[in-house]
């Protein structure tokens, strides 16, 4: 009896081989299942990875910045706003909205993932040049401060060149980072890219546009230094650019004058020094801890233009030393971590892409406040995230964005 039941046991335990193959297939379809693909291994990666320093510190020195402009914005133009007849109000509402956009700007560039804005990178030039271009079409392009570089569109004038300056450094960074191999050679890398600069450049000195000429040619040399190309070419370049800039001033007594006054500012207070003297005098007046904000004289129109290239003397007399110094430092902090996610990227291109926007800001920052103290010459270049002008905020903060962009990316 007990054998029996033994037998008929191990009987009940076999199975049938399609039974087995069966119980198999059902195994590895169940484990299939609960087994994560590439693209959700690679998205539960992402999301569980923490950002590193630099992202968050990106994020909280470009809001500081966008706040401090708005509040310098209002207290810099409210004066000379309500003497022309229009409220206070006027010029702040107006940045308030640039700065919306650029929040939206800068949403973008975040979410914008990197291999689609290479895609987008190679047509970028086409767009920039031909919107450059508008401003020498009559009824469209506009005169400001005698240089023809805006396009009026509406009841806002928008200046091309503050754009080209960020599609300067996504295509460089999309075109060298692809011939990365054959960046020695002059006709693969190297020309190409210095065709684009050129004729951006070429495009703003003949618009009058001085400042843009010289920042757009500093972010190819930038661009092309970080690449590593070959300095031979890139000096030659360079001393021919200077050679054209120089005979394009000399020809020109009024720029040639406005150029070299910053010489002689004490000599030229009446004339072309005008501007920065009296910049000198509201800096002077600020001491170490500023009038403070609304209270400063300089924006009664004794410095022209003060909510604009020279906000940063009312900066300067409002907030004191303490003040210049605390904004100096923010700029400080977004170039250094720029290049610290430049060099923690694992990708060439976003590599060029944040190297070559902490160069922007370095080369922007340097020009506008140098022009400001008398050390430099003047060449209406606005402020980044603080000058009024839309243009220049929608563009910084949408390379803000792709910097945040660049560094939330899992090393």
């Amino acid at each position: 009896m007990t054998v029996a039941i033994q037998t008929r046991r191990r009987a009940s335990n076999r199975r049938s081989p399609i039974a087995e193959r069966r119980r198999q297939a059902l195994e590895q379809a169940r484990g299939s299942r609960n087994k994560p693909t590439r693209r959700s291994r690679y998205v539960e990666r992402v999301s569980k990875d923490p950002k590193p320093l630099g992202f968050y510190v990106i994020a909280v020195v470009t809001l500081t910045l966008v706040l401090f402009g708005l509040v310098m914005v209002l207290s810099s133009s409210s004066i000379v706003s309500f003497h022309r007849g229009r409220s206070p109000w006027f010029f702040f509402s107006k940045q308030a909205i640039y700065a919306i956009v650029g929040s939206v700007a800068l949403f973008m560039a975040y979410r914008m993932p990197l291999d689609k804005l290479r895609l987008i990178a190679r047509t970028l030039p086409v767009f920039g040049l031909g919107f450059m271009m508008l401003s020498f079409i009559p009824g469209i392009g506009t005169s400001v401060n005698g240089a023809r570089a805006w396009v009026h569109i509406g009841d806002y004038n928008i200046q091309p060149a503050e754009f080209m300056k960020l599609i300067l450094i996504v295509y460089g960074a999309d075109l060298l980072a692809r011939r990365e191999k054959s960046i020695h050679d002059f006709t693969q890398a190297l020309r190409p890219y210095l065709t684009v600069v050129a004729i951006a450049a070429g495009i703003a000195i003949v618009q009058s546009d001085i400042g843009s000429c010289v920042v757009l040619s500093l972010i190819g040399v930038s661009m092309l230094f970080l690449a590593g190309a070959p300095l031979k070419p890139m000096f030659l370049a360079a001393i021919g650019a200077g050679c054209l800039g120089a005979l394009y001033v000399v020809q020109d007594p009024d720029k040639l004058s406005r150029i070299t006054s910053f010489l002689d500012i004490h000599g030229t207070r009446e004339s072309d020094g005008y501007q920065v003297y009296q910049a000198l005098i509201s800096l002077s007046n600020g001491g170490l801890t500023g009038t403070g904000i609304g209270a400063g004289t300089g924006k009664w129109g004794y410095v022209p233009i003060a909510h604009s290239d020279f906000i940063f003397s009312i900066v300067g007399e409002e907030m004191g030393l303490l003040g210049v110094l605390g904004l100096m430092t923010l700029f400080a902090f977004l170039i250094y971590f720029a290049f610290q996610v430049a060099l923690s990227c694992r990708h060439r291109f976003g590599f060029l892409v944040a190297a070559g926007i902490g160069c922007w800001m370095t080369v922007q920052v340097t020009i506008n406040i140098g022009g400001v103290i008398g050390i430099m010459p003047v060449t209406g270049l606005t402020l980044p995230f603080i000058s009024f002008g839309g243009s220049s905020l929608i563009a910084s903060m949408a390379a803000a964005g792709l910097l945040m962009n660049v560094a939330r990316r899992p090393r």
